[in-house]
């Protein structure tokens, strides 16, 4: 078992004071291989020092001991919407509802408030009746590792919001945090790279939300696989 102090930095943010939930499970989650699931237990705190334990069975997140997020192996099969392309993606982003109602306008991953370069600007947009999501996304330079590849918490934050959308239109509350993500990373993605996010709602219970998504590069191919537990919260408490 390794422990090392982690502090995430405020660009990385998701409500406001609070590390967005994709990237502190893309984190956990490099410490296992295949499909992992990563259970937020508080809102992650930014610019402190955290605790991250690590070992091959698991990771743990801890801030002053708390526990703060755990992963653990899991199994994921989905059924995925087809890929729409590129064009298409660009197209349903137009649609995007966050620029005109975002509980969250900062969000690193789709907050119409970040400008390029800043954050990953996904804004997802109706792509079909089922109720369907799909955004474009160009990763840019900053998110790349030594090789020019994208860094795989950038690929789960990635993997996060746009399933948060895709039940939006259940969440009474007018907001939703993210509370459990299991992902599958199939394939890498290199920056400047035309990719296609997809989100889509996979049912509700009272208050908990559940959505899928989906990363596709610009050949086709799937990156990755995600599927979400969402929980309405108040959007005044993080205000």
């Amino acid at each position: 078992m390794t422990t090392t102090t982690f502090v995430i930095p405020g660009r990385f943010c998701g409500p406001p004071r609070s590390a967005h939930g994709g990237y502190v499970a893309g984190h956990l989650a490099k410490a296992l291989s295949g499909a992992v699931s990563v259970r937020l237990v508080a809102p992650p705190p930014l610019e402190v020092a955290l605790q991250f334990v690590s070992s091959t069975t698991g990771a743990r997140l801890l801030h002053n001991e708390a526990l703060v997020a755990e992963a653990n192996p899991a199994s994921l099969d989905l059924d995925l919407p087809p890929n729409p392309g590129f064009e298409q993606a660009e197209a349903c982003s137009h649609s995007f509802v966050g620029f005109h109602s975002h509980p969250f306008p900062g969000c690193f991953v789709c907050g119409p408030a970040r400008s390029p370069g800043d954050g990953l600007r996904i804004f997802p947009g109706s792509l079909d009746e089922a109720g369907t999501l799909a955004a474009p996304w160009i990763p840019d330079d900053s998110l790349a590792d030594a090789n020019g590849w994208v860094e795989p918490e950038f690929l789960w934050a990635a993997a996060d919001c746009s399933g948060g959308f895709a039940v939006f239109p259940e969440v009474a509350s007018g907001a939703a945090v993210l509370g459990e993500l299991c992902a599958r990373i199939v394939s890498n993605v290199k920056c400047h790279e035309r990719c296609v996010v997809l989100g889509w709602p996979l049912g509700s219970e009272r208050r908990k939300h559940f959505a899928g998504t989906a990363i596709f590069g610009e050949d086709g191919r799937l990156v990755a696989e995600a599927r979400a537990t969402w929980f309405e919260v108040s959007a005044s408490t993080w205000g």
